[in-house]
């Protein structure tokens, strides 16, 4: 069902390190680079709170799972765990499927889990509309192949919108730090981040945000989506936490001031504090 893109790739361990080669560059190096300055690079400060906050319970995260109604035939549910699916062994054939929630508004963040050596050749995370197709015969990056879908090519690092209808010479480079023909191999860990009230898709690995991968999206409702090829994978969709567009409370984002002061090595020391349980305990998300 594929095999591994190889040539000039560079691997991440868990903390973003490759035996002394850091798939991504040092900050400084970046900090030449003019695409980094733009604000499409920094981190939005609403996504940091958002994932300040403790991740959603296991009945919201199955709320917003795989569609088992939503997929393609090769595809199915896995009994004695209902965040993962598994594909069956078919040849020359792409399929995907969609989570249960469509996003009209919020903030949203999802984590993907997918073992880099069950990706293969056309490996594609994204969001789609439910017009999407969700089958192709032979092996493709079906997600991103039409004006329905927006996907990041894991192996490839290119983005595709209605890809079917553009050179591939013309399909950006994803992150956008990366050198001409300069790749990396992903974890097999990564976050989604769409955000339907700016109308942005973007995406985090290690704790790296990539910048926004997506503009546009506004006024759409869009689901989780990943198209595969590889026989037997299994991926693993977890959904962290959203945010209305609402303004927070103050009380909220007093929390999140006196959270930040206290560096996230040092939220332990809460309990510590010289302060009554009650705001101990509201620190503390309790």
């Amino acid at each position: 069902m594929g095999q591994k893109i190889s040539g000039g790739i560079k691997s991440v361990d868990g903390r973003g390190e490759s035996g002394g080669s850091p798939s991504y560059r040092p900050l400084a190096h970046r900090r030449q680079h003019p695409v980094l300055r733009d604000p499409d690079f920094s981190k939005p400060p609403r996504l940091d709170l958002l994932l300040d906050m403790p991740c959603a319970g296991h009945e919201t995260q199955l709320r917003h799972a795989w569609n088992p109604d939503d997929r393609s035939l090769n595809i199915f549910i896995k009994e004695e765990d209902k965040l993962t699916f598994h594909r069956h062994p078919v040849a020359q054939s792409t399929d995907c499927i969609r989570g249960r929630v469509g996003y009209t508004r919020g903030l949203h963040v999802w984590k993907i889990h997918w073992p880099s050596r069950q990706r293969g050749t056309h490996a594609v995370v994204g969001v789609a509309t439910s017009e999407a197709p969700l089958h192709s015969v032979g092996y493709t990056a079906l997600v991103g192949s039409d004006c329905e879908s927006w996907g990041w090519d894991l192996g490839r690092n290119r983005l595709y919108h209605d890809s079917k209808n553009r050179a591939h010479s013309s399909l950006p480079t994803y992150p956008c730090f990366l050198e001409p023909e300069e790749s990396f191999t992903l974890p097999d860990s990564l976050l989604v981040i769409l955000d339907m009230d700016e109308g942005t898709l973007s995406f985090m690995v290690d704790g790296q945000y990539l910048g926004v991968a997506f503009r546009g999206l506004k006024g759409k409702k869009l689901y989780p989506v990943v198209s595969a090829v590889w026989g037997h994978c299994e991926i693993s969709m977890k959904y962290i936490n959203g945010l209305d567009p609402e303004p927070l409370p103050l009380m909220d984002l007093c929390r999140r001031a006196a959270r930040l002061a206290l560096g996230r090595d040092r939220l332990q020391e809460i309990e510590s504090l010289p302060l009554p349980q009650s705001l101990k305990n509201y620190l503390q998300y309790q």
